[in-house]
């Protein structure tokens, strides 16, 4: 079992639901996101999303864009990637899922980019861009490395999108909450309770939910739905200053705000079912 299958798994055995910030590396400095990692961790993280920058992040929305132009704008190449990631996992416990563009994977090379990822500790790979049907390659080679493939599915994806997209994911299924960009929302989509009842339907994989979480409210009503939560723009946003330590207070409080309303949630679900 891989890492982030196994950290689903002990979750699950507790009764608990993951919380998933992201951060971009190298935004504002390498040094800044090694140290914002510890800082998930003291504060509640379960599991930690990285972003790789890109040039091209057609995904993501204004604050995780402008998080990309100062990390490459600083300095930030692929050659810092997995020396990060090192870095990271000799300071943190938790898993580290990668989130890239697949043209990165191709021009870096595909086998030499697992392998390495998978010497430097990373846990798992999100490609917001590489259908199921064209992974046959990547799956096969980080099945081998123990690093898990994470799919997404979207508000309009068919019944059978979502069962390839479940068959090809080896640790968590990455839920779109809306339709759209990355970026914080003032509410959530209606959509939301079918449209996890309807993957549960063709799935027993881990469903995390990401896209448009602003709040502690936002994220305390998808822990009532999935197993995980995802936060990206928000802790993004939170990191736009000039001084680090006031990024590493802000971010630090807002993952305890967090953690305690999802912890609400799973107090709310243990009392439903006694």
């Amino acid at each position: 079992m891989n890492r982030v299958a196994a950290k689903f798994a002990e979750l699950s055995v507790l009764g608990k639901k993951a919380l998933i910030p992201y951060l971009m590396a190298g935004d504002p400095s390498v040094d800044v996101t090694l140290k914002m990692m510890e800082v998930l961790e003291e504060n509640g993280a379960d599991l930690i999303e990285l972003g790789i920058p890109f040039s091209d992040p057609l995904a993501d929305g204004p604050v995780i864009q402008k998080a990309t132009q100062r990390a490459l704008k600083n300095g930030f190449r692929m050659s810092k990637l997995f020396p990060l990631v090192e870095a990271a996992v000799k300071v943190i416990s938790l898993p580290i899922v990668l989130m890239a563009y697949y043209n990165l994977i191709l021009q870096y090379g595909t086998e030499r980019f697992i392998q390495e990822a998978m010497e430097a500790g990373v846990g798992g790979l999100v490609i917001p861009d590489l259908p199921p049907e064209e992974a046959g390659e990547i799956s096969r080679i980080a099945l081998e490395c123990g690093i898990a493939l994470n799919f997404l599915t979207t508000p309009v994806s068919t019944p059978m999108r979502i069962k390839k997209a479940a068959m090809a994911s080896t640790g968590f299924l990455y839920l779109v909450s809306v339709r759209g960009v990355t970026g914080e929302r003032r509410s959530l989509s209606l959509e939301l309770p079918v449209l996890v009842k309807k993957i549960k339907r063709v799935t027993s994989l881990p469903v995390a939910i990401g896209f448009g979480v602003s709040c502690p409210e936002q994220a305390r009503e998808l822990a009532s739905l999935a197993d995980g939560v995802i936060v990206g723009s928000a802790v993004v946003n939170r990191m736009v200053n000039d001084n680090p330590e006031t990024s590493y207070r802000e971010v630090g409080a807002f993952i305890r705000s967090l953690r305690q309303a999802i912890n609400k949630e799973d107090i709310l679900k243990e009392q439903r079912t006694d």
